[in-house]
């Protein structure tokens, strides 16, 4: 008999079973942690980003690591199409759409609670260096964890947009293609343009949401970390909603 459960456990268990998850997984740890340590290292009292909000500071290896995670959200989806083990999903769950929401659930778990503890733990390392400086803070000063837990939504979400992209396309080289110039280089290209309504869209954009829910201080012209936490969450939706529409269309 076909189950929530036994759908989730199927997904799990093919997340965990292949190689690229570690090796993005992995990646995305050692990126975040080591640009962590390396900023609490080389960081000096009064120099150039004295005035960077700490969290940020710590966590600026959080990009790439999101880049790393991003790609172990189209390879979930997008990975089985290009390998044609989809096939066999698809045939195992008849009414398809519970394979999108399970890649998505485990995707979703796996991705925050590894983001989340990576955050804590770098946070905390890089605060060993950090202690003696303008830069030093502590866990249960204003905003940090709720910076540290946003970090690792942002993270997240940015990811299972990632995915929806991979299920959408099916097509892994697309897909990492859509994301790097739709979701990171776009907004770039958008914010030279010099009109006052493109900037206030560009607020509510994927990465720029993300780069708030990051951060321990308020930011200069943003919205807040709910609003930006809110259009993160719809951005990801309606990546989410493509695919699902496309699954109940298609034959494969």
């Amino acid at each position: 008999m076909i189950t929530t459960v036994r759908v989730v456990r199927s997904e799990w268990h093919k997340l965990w079973t292949v190689r690229s998850t570690w090796i993005t997984v992995l990646t995305s740890v050692a990126l975040l942690l080591g640009v962590g340590v390396l900023m609490g290292a080389t960081y000096t009292s009064g120099g150039g980003d004295s005035d960077v909000d700490t969290v940020v500071l710590t966590l600026y290896g959080s990009q790439l690591g999101a880049v790393a995670l991003a790609v172990l959200g189209i390879l979930v989806t997008a990975g089985e199409y290009a390998h044609g083990l989809i096939r066999a999903s698809l045939a195992a769950v008849p009414r398809r759409l519970p394979v999108l929401w399970a890649k998505a659930a485990v995707y979703t778990a796996t991705v925050l609670t590894l983001s989340l503890v990576t955050a804590v733990i770098t946070f905390l390392t890089a605060q060993v260096f950090l202690h003696d400086t303008d830069q030093a803070a502590s866990l249960t000063d204003d905003g940090v964890l709720r910076a540290l837990a946003g970090n690792a939504a942002g993270v997240t979400l940015l990811g299972v947009i990632a995915l929806g992209l991979g299920a959408a396309l099916r097509s892994v080289p697309g897909a990492l293609g859509a994301f790097v110039g739709g979701v990171l280089l776009l907004p770039e290209v958008l914010g030279m343009l010099p009109y006052e309504a493109v900037a206030t869209a560009l607020r509510y954009f994927p990465t720029q949401a993300a780069g708030v829910l990051g951060s321990a201080t308020p930011l200069p012209d943003a919205p807040s970390p709910v609003a930006a936490l809110l259009a993160l969450t719809l951005w990801a939706a309606a990546a989410l909603a493509v695919p699902a529409f496309l699954l109940t269309r298609r034959d494969v």
